[in-house]
């Protein structure tokens, strides 16, 4: 079904791989089309419990094929923007279970920010992230100028946007920027231990999590009081919570469905 990513789904784990090597994983039209049809399963999917997001090649992803006709200088960005990656990075985030991005070589520009977007970003050693657009006279797209700023901070936000400037992964994960900076040998059993991990997790509880955390920002103190709340109401009547209560008095491992 796919020419641009390889994707396949088992026992509730997906994994999502973009698959145009020889371009470094840029993004053209058809990739964004095939990507959509493979988060359509992962939505429609009420059993799923963890996606990885990952790469073939040497780079995570260059961002933008510039070499695509729907970016034709004069032309208008907007309109793709729109019709592509703001659909894309919503759904992500939006996504009700574990988002987990593993790096490997490059991630530039809306390659960065796709990375970013995910929940947990695991990159190898020699694993590099570039705000590139300034190097082409655009602003950062793809979710860039609302993450950096909240996750690195408004004055390092600031300067990696304005200077496209190569943030190493070692650097990348002691500004916080990322979850995770691993040798390069050891990023995939890492990586697959999270996805193990994911698979047999209390879903709907880390789903709430998610959102919780991701409106934090913007809301008052006693409106987060409310969700957590709210949440909490909803979760104290879910299998997984008896079940995790049940193990702990029975001092022994749950076992999670998911719900």
């Amino acid at each position: 079904m796919y020419d641009t990513i390889q994707f396949e789904g088992l026992g509730g784990v997906y994994r999502l791989t973009l698959n145009r090597p020889d371009k470094l994983n840029s993004f053209n039209q058809q990739m964004h089309r095939e990507i959509a049809a493979a988060l359509d399963v992962v939505e429609a999917d009420p059993q799923a419990r963890v996606l990885l997001l990952a790469a073939n090649g040497r780079g995570f992803c260059a961002g933008q094929d510039l070499a695509d006709e729907s970016v034709t200088p004069g032309g208008d960005l907007g309109a793709t923007i729109e019709q592509y990656y703001n659909p894309l990075i919503v759904r992500l985030t939006r996504l009700p279970l574990p988002v987990i991005a593993r790096v490997q070589g490059v991630a530039a520009g809306a390659g960065a920010n796709l990375a970013l977007a995910c929940d947990m970003v695991f990159a190898g050693e020699s694993a590099s992230f570039i705000q590139a657009f300034a190097g082409i006279g655009l602003v950062p797209d793809s979710g860039g100028t609302w993450q950096l700023p909240r996750l690195v901070g408004q004055a390092r936000a600031m300067g990696l946007a304005l200077t496209g400037e190569r943030v190493k992964a070692q650097a990348a994960e002691a500004m916080g920027m990322i979850w995770r900076c691993l040798p390069d040998d050891a990023l995939d059993e890492a990586v697959e231990a999270a996805v193990a991990q994911f698979a047999a997790a209390p879903t709907l509880g880390l789903a709430r999590t998610k959102q919780a955390l991701r409106v934090s920002s913007t809301a008052t103190l006693e409106e987060q009081l409310a969700l957590e709340c709210s949440y909490q109401r909803e979760l104290g009547r879910s299998a997984d919570y008896a079940e995790g209560v049940a193990a702990f008095s029975e001092k022994r491992a749950p076992t999670f469905v998911g719900r």
